[in-house]
């Protein structure tokens, strides 16, 4: 029993296991910043334009059962949301972590090709080797 407290130990103290943890934790707070941002303010907007309650949509299929696919609504506008939001906040991690890297230069060309037999030859060579061709 110790063996596997010992194993368990060591895999949750994994940098890997600690940062997907601290993720989960900071995507569960975004979440609910972005429910009440579609429930309180984009979903009352777009219901003064179309007179639209997307929470009130539902459909009664018998006494006890009902389809909310209101609810449904709002979940894919919430899903659509996020995703636009982490595009742009990884769009901007990537332009900051290119600021202060310089560009590498492309590296000079070693090789050219002939003209006449189009093989790939050494940028020096006055005489290609596989058609004998004279270079200029």
């Amino acid at each position: 029993m110790k063996k596997i407290a010992k194993e368990f130990k060591e895999f949750i103290a994994r940098g890997n296991v600690m940062d997907m943890a601290v993720g989960i934790i900071i995507g569960a707070a975004f979440k609910a910043i972005v429910d009440s941002l579609v429930a309180d303010i984009i979903s009352p907007l777009i219901g003064m334009a179309g007179g639209l309650d997307f929470s009130q949509y539902s459909l009664k299929l018998n006494e006890e059962a009902t389809l909310n696919y209101g609810n449904f609504i709002t979940a894919i506008i919430n899903f659509l949301i996020m995703a636009i939001i982490i595009f742009f906040i990884v769009k901007a991690f990537n332009k900051i972590s290119t600021i202060g890297k310089k560009e590498e230069a492309p590296a000079d060309p070693t090789e050219k090709e002939c003209p006449y037999c189009k093989s790939m030859i050494p940028i020096g060579a006055t005489k290609c080797a596989h058609c004998t061709s004279d270079l200029s």
